[in-house]
């Protein structure tokens, strides 16, 4: 794609990011939205890892997994919303390029992460629910750190690639970045060079780590409704279900909104309504995580009833 024709050619080193708008009359009301969330969602992650960390009783793969999850949820969402509450506080919306780059940077690791993690987690539902015998010598320790450390390893080695390519693209032009964080389709649209091969490559990257672990993930999730369709009781049915539920809503809001967002041509999609769905994936998910596994998980309602007596007790 040729770029520059008419454009600018003077380097930029820092951009303009325009967020919802941001009408003076509601920043007030957005940074106060936005403070509750963060502050809520750091939180009420961070206890369930807490709790996992401390009780002996949650010292198994589905809660290992889960600690992982809220871990990285707290990292995906600290990637992003202190310098939305900052220039919600104080008006300024400018970040410098290197800033954006390694917002980018971080957000992209933690998101593909996060994909490659819940893949991780339906397997662990898969083998639990149509193994169950086998489930203990097939899910153990060993295996779920070899899972969380390929999710991790996975995400940055093919977010550096992406990040060495971007880094030596100039941007040009215009500062504005339409978006209420720095984004990697946004920034594209700034640069002044040839990005034909950045985005076959990024988009290489996205299939790879967005359509694999949903076909993965639902190969998985069909067969496990198949299975529990075959459970004779009532009682049964309802337990099984009960144990993947939970993931299953995380699941479709994540996907559902991050194909939205990466998948669909941008044309057919306004930019208001792919900002929406990015507060889907990168706001609501994170917040969601806490209060579903910890409402629809006895183990960790009483692992927490456990832990409040004790404080009460002290």
């Amino acid at each position: 794609m040729e770029r520059g024709g008419g454009r600018n050619q003077t380097p930029i080193m820092e951009f303009i990011l325009l967020g919802f708008g941001n009408p003076p009359e509601l920043l007030p009301f957005l940074f106060l939205l936005f403070l509750v969330i963060y502050i809520l969602t750091v939180t009420g992650n961070i206890l369930i890892v807490a709790l996992i960390v401390a009780d002996q009783h949650l010292h198994i793969p589905m809660y290992y997994l889960l600690g992982n999850l809220s871990w990285l949820e707290t990292c995906l969402i600290s990637v992003l919303l202190p310098k939305m509450l900052a220039s919600l506080l104080t008006g300024d919306r400018t970040i410098s390029v290197k800033g954006c780059m390694v917002q980018l940077y971080f957000f992209g690791i933690t998101s593909t992460a996060e994909s490659l993690l819940l893949t991780a987690m339906s397997y662990d539902r898969y083998l639990a629910i149509c193994y169950p015998l086998r489930y203990t010598t097939l899910m153990n320790g060993r295996v779920c750190g070899q899972l969380v450390a390929g999710s991790w390893l996975s995400s940055i080695t093919t977010c550096s690639i992406g990040m060495i390519l971007l880094l030596q693209t100039t941007f040009c032009d215009s500062k504005e970045i339409d978006h209420f964080f720095c984004d990697f389709s946004p920034m594209l649209q700034l640069a002044c060079d040839e990005t034909q091969t950045l985005e076959l490559v990024t988009f290489a990257i996205a299939t790879i780590w967005t359509f694999v672990p949903c076909l993965l993930t639902l190969t998985s999730y069909v067969c496990i409704i198949s299975t529990i369709l075959r459970i004779p009781s009532n009682t049964g049915r309802k337990k099984a279900f009960s144990t993947c539920s939970s993931h299953l809503i995380m699941l479709v809001i994540f996907y559902l909104t991050v194909i939205t967002v990466y998948m669909v041509p941008t044309g057919n999609t306004s930019k208001v309504l792919n900002k929406i769905f990015s507060v889907f994936y990168t706001v609501l998910t994170p917040l969601l995580n806490p209060i579903v596994y910890s409402m629809r998980s006895k183990e960790v309602n009483e692992s927490l009833r456990r832990a409040i007596r004790k404080l009460v007790a002290l």
